[in-house]
């Protein structure tokens, strides 16, 4: 798993730095999700920002200062990455910690390491993107390392359309 995680951080390191890049690399758009495509490496990911977020500490809501919070679905045929799930809270997790993800009942654990969190293998990956694809919006809890809950809640209106083209553009 951890080798994974290392190739996945890589992956969703250039994903953020383009998608930070505001619309120059952006490729196509449908409702809630976006996707963006760079060519060296070759990389396309559909990705989505939340539209409720609820941060809770001691059970109490807080106001917190985040980074950008972005649930993402990768594609990097020069790496033999297809559709991987990646997460970034804004935050650093805490040490040890997942992320829940509940898409219309059914929970994920996604592992953390830093900034980000994944599932632990391919399968789940093709799990979850089908669970979205039948989904409505997906939840992601997870805990800062100060101790913050936090609570994402991502429409997953146009997701099937935007990881396809995903996916499409970057067919191996």
């Amino acid at each position: 798993m951890m080798s994974r995680l290392m190739a996945a951080a890589g992956v969703a390191f250039l994903a953020s730095a383009a998608f930070a890049q505001e619309t120059d690399n952006r490729v196509a758009a449908s409702t809630d999700w976006s996707v963006f495509q760079e060519t060296n490496p070759t990389e396309c990911f559909s990705v989505s920002a939340p539209k409720e977020t609820v941060n809770t500490r001691d059970g109490a809501v807080v106001a917190v200062t985040r980074g950008e919070i972005q649930l993402f679905v990768l594609y990097r045929p020069g790496a033999n990455v297809a559709g991987q799930v990646a997460f970034t809270g804004g935050y650093t997790f805490a040490a040890g910690s997942t992320v829940s993800l509940d898409i219309g009942g059914t929970v994920f654990q996604l592992f953390t390491e830093g900034e980000w969190a994944w599932p632990a293998s391919a399968e789940d990956d093709v799990r979850i993107v089908d669970a979205m694809k039948r989904g409505s919006d997906a939840v992601l809890t997870a805990q800062s390392g100060r101790g913050t809950v936090t609570r994402d809640t991502f429409s997953l209106s146009g997701f099937t359309a935007a990881v396809a083209e995903a996916q499409r553009r970057c067919a191996s």
